[in-house]
């Protein structure tokens, strides 16, 4: 059974925990059902731009590995609160250093769709597209859905 979703495709999706996202995972799975692929859903961790108290220090091993946990565990509880335990398709949590549309579109090559929502954690409220979606609309090697918070 794995060759033949291998064969079917995959569909990234980008979670950062934002409402957003989490309707952009649910419908990535409808989706993933429909056509018989595997889900990956990816998630960037950064530094942050002031590490430090005075000004930029670079970050101990050990703040990175708690960053990354951090986010690996956010991702986690996000997949777990949209689809349970037992979700109806194979998904697999992605976690990568980076900013998040350069990690989205690194995962998304190859991949048979890119699902995003259109604003995440950091967006305003009146932008119709956040920057991060914009991007991977503009650069994806793939077909991109944009998902729009509350139109499930």
């Amino acid at each position: 059974m794995g060759d033949q979703r291998e064969a079917a495709g995959r569909v990234v999706v980008g979670v950062d925990g934002s409402d957003s996202s989490k309707q952009a995972l649910r419908w990535a799975v409808r989706q993933a059902e429909l056509t018989g692929a595997a889900v990956e859903a990816v998630t960037a961790w950064d530094i942050p731009p002031f590490h430090g108290s005075l000004a930029w220090l670079p970050p101990s091993s050990s703040d990175e590995g708690a960053l990354e946990a951090r986010a690996r565990q956010e991702l986690e509880d996000a997949v777990e609160e949209v689809l349970g335990s037992r979700p109806p398709v194979e998904v697999r949590t992605v976690v990568r250093y980076g900013t998040p549309a350069s990690v989205l579109l690194d995962a998304a090559r190859e991949a048979s769709l890119l699902v995003v929502g259109s604003r995440g954690l950091g967006g305003f409220a009146g932008l119709l597209l956040g920057s991060v979606a914009q991007h991977c609309v503009q650069q994806a090697a793939c077909p991109v859905v944009v998902f729009r918070e509350g139109t499930e």
